[in-house]
């Protein structure tokens, strides 16, 4: 259906207009005139047109300034001008509000059904335009809290968060390079730190979420997170480093004001904790700094840097190159832990105002520290007494050059080992499996025996056989089956049938069937091409 308004004072052209609209077109359209400027602005208001075929000489508000008019409510109007005056002018500013076609009358019969056509047409085009913006604005309203739910999770618990971290921003339109976490937690009531009735509580979060999430947004401007028991995990990007007092006032001014709101909305209780400013990759921290807060106060809305609990530098300390350092050791990069270890060391050396037995001290807690995060990488074990000579070694450093030495060759040895002890641990499960595949292949094994003999689940050992050895536990007990059966076939005189039971095979067809697939020919073949 076409909504088409005609607009002209002579009672005629309306008729005629009329007559061969429902004529060409019959019930496809609806039809309404007026024959002022005024009463079509009027119209136009309630009768919504896809279409207005427009005189731009009428009584009182003219042609143009009555488009002007309509065009401020309605922007998909398609406009046809009609006019007996064939000036310049208004045929410029007809182009200047978006008409499709200028006629001069009088007009004729076949011009003006090929500009309705092509008018509706336009209005087709504009409709299937809509409704696939709609559908694609839908489908975004779905998928946008799935992305923003990823992104907190990959804030809170994935250690490579800064591999997905631009898809991230890309995705959610984020430019900013700074940001801080805050902790929304619920509860019936409050008791000291304690919110009572956590799992009442979450359920109607749940039930509310989507209240929630809009207060909050519109409070924050932030990224809100999925509900996790009785807590929500909110992200707020920010464009610097730090928050000025003023707008940490504010910011827990709003939070207040955010809880009221909430309170009546869902009838649950809330306190909120605020993290630090920090640079993207340490999100995870300002989020600690937030749940660490509701644990030490009763305040129902608490700022990380109100508490003294914050971890302070040093106006002059590297925190930043220490931070770059032992990112490298927990990804294994010794590359960069190589290069971050010497700038450190050297920042120490030619700091006056740091004594030699400091430097000690520090290259000592570094390497330690190093190494605790290499052990809990898994695949070391750990010795008591592997680190009985580190004490002497460094304090028998007689110069900066051999303690920095030390120092990065240290550090690099921890890094590489929390890449490699993984590799080494997984290579010496996989040399077991083989072991066993190997001793036992004539038997009825299965992955779940060969899993439970390197004390692995099923699940994670499959996995792991084919991503080390390239191909999966069944192909590789096949080809070893196969191999032997090969070698009996070629150097030994047993039957057919005494060979399939000696490689694992119960039913002969199916040994013949399997050994077929693998070398192209039958077991029986194979022995007759190799008499």
């Amino acid at each position: 259906m076409y909504k088409i308004m005609i607009a002209d004072d002579e009672g005629i052209v309306i008729d005629s207009l009329k007559f061969i609209i429902e004529k060409e077109f019959g019930d496809a359209c609806e039809i309404a005139y007026a024959k002022t400027g005024r009463s079509v602005i009027e119209l136009a208001e309630t009768f919504r047109p896809d279409i207005a075929i427009m005189d731009i000489m009428m009584p009182g508000i003219n042609g143009i300034e009555a488009m002007k008019e309509i065009r401020k409510t309605n922007q998909r109007t398609v406009f046809i001008v009609v006019s007996a005056y064939d000036k310049f002018d208004y045929a410029k500013e007809s182009i200047a509000l978006g008409v499709l076609e200028y006629i001069t009358k009088p007009m004729e019969k076949t011009r003006i059904i090929s500009v309705i056509k092509k008018a509706m047409e336009e209005i087709d085009k504009n409709r299937a335009q809509r409704s696939n913006d709609l559908m694609i604005k839908e489908k975004l309203e779905i998928v946008v809290p799935i992305i923003e739910s990823g992104l907190i999770y990959s804030i809170l618990f994935h250690e490579k968060f800064m591999e997905d971290v631009e898809s991230y921003k890309t995705i959610l339109g984020l430019t900013q390079s700074y940001g801080y976490m805050i902790s929304l937690i619920s509860g019936e009531t409050q008791e000291g730190t304690h919110m009572t009735n956590a799992v009442g509580s979450s359920v109607k979060m749940q039930r509310y979420y989507k209240e929630i999430n809009e207060e909050l947004k519109m409070t924050f401007n932030c990224i809100v997170g999925p509900i996790m028991s009785n807590r929500i995990a909110v992200f707020v990007p920010c464009d610097n480093d730090s928050l000025s007092y003023e707008e940490r006032i504010a910011l827990i001014d709003k939070a207040r004001d955010a809880i009221r709101v909430l309170r009546v909305k869902t009838d649950v209780d809330y306190r909120i904790a605020i993290g630090s400013v920090r640079p993207l990759k340490d999100l995870k921290t300002s989020y600690n700094e937030a749940i660490n807060a509701l644990s030490l106060t009763k305040e129902i809305v608490i700022h990380v840097d109100d508490l003294p609990i914050k971890l302070e530098y040093e106006s002059s300390y590297p925190k930043e190159l220490e931070h770059d350092l032992f990112d490298a050791v927990k990804d294994g990069n010794t590359s960069s832990v190589v290069t971050n270890s010497g700038k450190f060391c050297d920042w120490m050396i030619q700091n006056k105002d740091i004594s030699e037995m400091d430097i000690k001290l520090k290259v000592l807690e570094f390497v330690l520290w190093a190494e605790k995060i290499a052990y809990e990488s898994g695949g070391m074990t750990y010795v008591f007494d592997s680190r009985t000579n580190y004490l002497p070694e460094v304090f028998n450093c007689s110069d900066n050059e051999t303690l920095k030495a030390w120092f990065v060759d240290k550090m690099t040895v921890a890094t590489r080992n929390v890449v490699e002890k993984k590799v080494e641990k997984s290579t010496k499960i996989i040399d077991t499996a083989k072991s066993y595949i190997l001793s036992n292949f004539s038997k009825d094994i299965s992955l779940d025996d060969v899993s439970r003999e390197v004390n692995i689940s099923p699940y994670y050992f499959s996995k792991l056989f084919k991503d080390e050895v390239g191909e999966g536990f069944v192909e590789y007990l096949t080809n070893i089956r196969i191999e032997k059966a090969k070698e009996l076939i070629s150097q030994s005189d047993f039957s057919m049938k005494e060979i399939c039971q000696k490689v694992g095979y119960t039913d002969p067809n199916y040994f013949s069937r399997a050994f077929k697939k693998k070398v192209g020919v039958t077991p029986t073949e194979y022995k007759e091409r190799n008499a």
